[in-house]
């Protein structure tokens, strides 16, 4: 074959094979036209202009009425919060009523378009109720499965408080800042919860303290016994427990004094905290008992420590 024919016959090869392709083509893109003209049909175009204007008046109305509910806020300042909630319901029924306006403005309604929004409208509601279902679901586990309860403290996701209330969607803590936290139920199926009391007033405490390695640890010990079972926010039908442990402090030794004990009520918890800890810190420096620090030691630390008086160390034969 010569080498002039063999683009022509190239050409014609592709020819053949895009040729039975070209009249499903050609259909398709005579349905998308078709689609696209009966969707010009039910639009009405001086409706749409006119949804323009309506969206316009909206935005000015809902801008001065948000000026206007700041400003009776800062007048009424006891009622400000309730204001609030009234624009904001407001909003969303004029965010409800415009969408309604503009559809009927804007289009002709009929059963296409009823069928067209339906399904928007379906696909829309589905996406953005997927978690909200997830939520729900997890809410009723929470009911059956009791991790917490009303009323507990509770250390979820680094957020620390009491459970004050439990519904379908999320549970509300109030942080010891006092701070009202919303977290998705969903949420507690993937983390770890870690609940203080379990429907219990009373509720461990750990107060840790350091002293140095050289102090008097006993001593240390039952000061800050003393110091937890006098305390009036103590909860003494359960135990008192001290717990010494030498721990590296800031790259140096120290001796860990642990307290372990309940208090009365949770609310009563940085309470009960701060007045063992002052007490502590109180009988420690009156007993002079003192922080960690670096010691130095010389040969005559060590002779003294092994009963030698001379600063030279002992030998071992």
């Amino acid at each position: 074959m010569k080498a002039h024919l063999r683009p022509v016959i190239a050409a014609i090869a592709a020819v053949l094979l895009i040729a039975p392709a070209i009249p499903a083509y050609a259909q398709d893109v005579n349905l998308g036209t078709q689609a696209l003209t009966n969707l010009a049909k039910l639009v009405r175009w001086q409706g749409v202009l006119a949804s323009v204007f309506v969206i316009a008046a909206t935005w000015l109305t809902l801008r001065f009425t948000d000026a206007q509910v700041a400003q009776l806020g800062r007048i009424f300042a006891e009622r400000r919060m309730m204001l609030q909630k009234v624009n904001a319901f407001f909003r969303f029924a004029v965010y409800f009523v415009v969408i309604v306006v503009v559809v009927l403005l804007s289009f002709e309604v009929s059963t296409q378009i009823l069928a067209l929004l339906g399904g928007t409208a379906a696909v829309a509601i589905g996406f953005a109720t997927k978690d909200l279902a997830a939520s729900v679901v997890a809410g009723i586990m929470i009911m059956l499965d009791r991790p917490f309860q009303l009323g507990d403290r509770v250390n979820f996701g680094g957020q620390y408080g009491d459970v004050t209330a439990i519904g379908l969607r999320s549970v509300k803590l109030q942080t010891l800042d006092d701070n009202t936290v919303t977290v998705p139920n969903n949420m507690f199926l993937n983390d770890i919860t870690s609940c203080g009391n379990y429907g219990e007033l009373d509720m461990q405490v750990v107060i840790d303290f350091h002293i140095g390695v050289d102090q008097d640890v006993r001593l240390a010990r039952e000061l800050a016994r003393e110091a937890a079972i006098t305390s009036r926010f103590v909860y003494l039908p359960k135990p008192v427990v001290v717990r010494i442990k030498q721990v590296i402090l800031n790259n140096y030794v120290a001796i860990r004094v642990r307290l372990k004990v309940y208090v009365l009520d949770t609310q009563y918890e940085k309470a009960l905290e701060t007045d063992i800890t002052m007490r502590v810190l109180e009988a420690f420096a009156e007993n002079g008992i003192l922080p960690p620090a670096i010691l130095s030691r010389s040969f005559g630390d060590f002779a003294q420590a092994n009963g030698r008086h001379d600063p030279t160390p002992a030998l071992v034969e």
